[in-house]
Order: structure tokens, then C-alpha cells, then sequence
């Protein structure tokens, strides 16, 4: 079979995750070296991306309030065609919950044409903050996600194609943000702000905003729509961006203060 893997990945972390479990199958199952593939840009979610019976599909996302996320998921469902190819499906969640978004990814991917052999949940650095999932996937995640690709493997030289049973409601509502007060933080129409002492108009940020959101020329601007991905306060290496929006910032405190206690790492064969 062939190897091939598929990721949206804002902040980096998914990508994190899902090249280490391709790594994992290729020296497990004997399968040739891997493809991957970014669903980052909004260039590359234009295309179509076709497998078929032969080949073996890791396909990874991050949660976003509990499922998918929304202004990527038309591209997931439109513009991935199995046609029969077995698939991993993988979701990365920020240390709070990642609810219903395994469901819905298999849901889709099945939907899409793919057989899911196998699927799996996995913590990461919240996009939001430091403090949540702070340096995770770490080593143990590491190794769990090796161990995850040997299981997929063994199942996979067994020809066994049955589909594993993956808690969840694919068709759940989103998650709604809370802040401090205990009320729905509203935060959609947040944008990212920058610091003009800091910044020296490099354009990372605009070049990794997965919307297309920012003005290359002027990267202060954001006439687009921001999906709080934090991908610009990610990688700018001069740390300009921030957010200042107050119904965020009492999310993030609240996330902050209510789930700091290490969650585990879900799989499912």
C-alpha cells in the first residue's frame, strides 16, 4: 500500500502529530516512505486530493470548540475523495476536551469514501496559551503515537477493515466558550492586534494565516476572516501580535484556571 498523510494544522501541532504517526506506520508496516500533504493554505484546500484501495490515509485536524473546525470543514467534506483507501483519522485537542470532533471526523472521512481503520485523539499545546498542554505531544505522546502506528499496522497486515467504535455525535453543536462570569464568551468577531514597536512587516503572519486574512502589505490589517487559530502570534518571531479582545482573554482565563490537570490520549482499533 501506499502512505500518504493529509493535515489541517494552524498552529503546527497537528502537523507535529501526524507526521510522528506517519513515521511510526512506515517503519511498522514496511510501507514505503510517506506523502505529505498540507491542508493549511486556502490554495491547497482548493484542490482535490483523490486515493484509492491501495493506499493507507492519516487524515489529522485540530479541535476547535469540541468539533472541527467550521470554516474548514466544507473543504474536508468536498475535497477528500477515499474511493476505498483505508484512513486514519486524527484529532489534536488543547488539554480541555476534544468532545465530538473524533466522531465527526470519522464521520466525514466514511461520508468522503474512506474506509477508517483506526482513529485517535491526542493533546497538544492549546492555540490559545502556553499553560494548557504546555509542551505536549511530549515524549510519552511520542511514544504513544509509535505504539498507535504499530497497533494501525498489525491491523492493517491483518486485512482488518472494520470500522472502531469512536465516542461522540458527529452531528453535536459546537461547544460554546465560556468566560470567567460563567456566561458565553463571544469572541467571534475578534482579530489579532500588533504591537507597531515590535513588528518589522516580515509577513510570517500573513504568509501562515490559514484564511488568507491579513494583508501581506500591511500586516496590522486584517480584512479578512480570523478563525483565532493564533498561527500570526505563533510564528512571529517578534512577538508583535497579540489579542486584546475581553470576552476572549476571559475565555482563555477561564480554560486556564479550570483545566490544567494532564489529559490522557484517546485510540481507537
Amino acid at each position: 500500500m501506499n502512505l500518504h498523510s493529509l493535515c489541517y494544522s494552524g498552529s503546527g501541532v497537528t502537523e507535529k502529530t501526524v507526521r510522528t504517526l506517519m513515521e511510526a506506520l512506515e517503519k511498522e508496516s514496511g510501507l514505503a516512505q510517506g506523502v505529505f500533504h498540507s491542508f493549511r493554505k486556502p490554495d491547497e484546500r482548493q484542490a482535490d486530493y483523490s486515493f484509492g484501495p491501495d493506499d493507507l490515509v492519516i487524515i489529522g485536524s485540530p479541535t476547535y470548540a469540541g468539533k472541527l473546525p467550521n470554516k474548514i470543514l466544507p473543504d474536508f467534506q468536498s475535497r477528500l475523495h477515499g474511493n476505498g483507501a483505508a484512513a486514519i483519522a486524527l484529532v489534536t485537542f488543547g488539554n480541555r476536551a476534544y468532545d465530538n470532533s473524533l466522531a465527526e471526523l470519522c464521520a466525514v472521512l466514511s461520508a468522503d469514501g474512506f474506509q477508517v481503520i483506526a482513529a485517535g485523539a491526542f493533546v497538544g499545546r492549546h492555540a490559545f496559551t502556553d499553560t494548557l498542554g504546555e509542551g505536549r505531544p511530549d515524549w510519552d505522546d511520542l511514544r504513544e503515537l509509535r505504539a498507535f502506528g504499530k497497533a494501525a499496522a498489525e491491523k492493517l497486515g491483518r486485512k482488518d477493515f472494520s470500522k472502531p467504535a469512536v465516542p461522540g455525535d458527529p452531528d453535536a453543536p459546537y461547544y460554546v466558550p465560556m468566560g470567567l462570569d460563567g456566561q458565553p464568551a463571544k469572541f467571534l468577531k475578534a482579530k489579532p492586534q500588533t504591537d507597531l514597536s515590535k513588528c518589522c512587516n516580515c509577513g510570517v503572519c500573513a504568509r501562515r494565516c490559514p484564511m488568507g486574512a491579513i494583508d501581506p502589505a500591511d500586516v496590522s490589517r486584517v480584512p479578512g476572516l480570523c478563525i483565532k487559530c493564533q498561527a500570526c502570534v505563533r510564528y512571529c518571531t517578534h512577538r508583535a501580535k497579540y489579542f486584546d479582545d475581553p470576552a476572549f482573554l476571559s475565555h482563555l482565563a477561564m480554560l486556564e484556571q479550570n483545566f490544567q490537570e494532564p489529559k490522557l490520549n484517546e485510540t481507537f482499533l
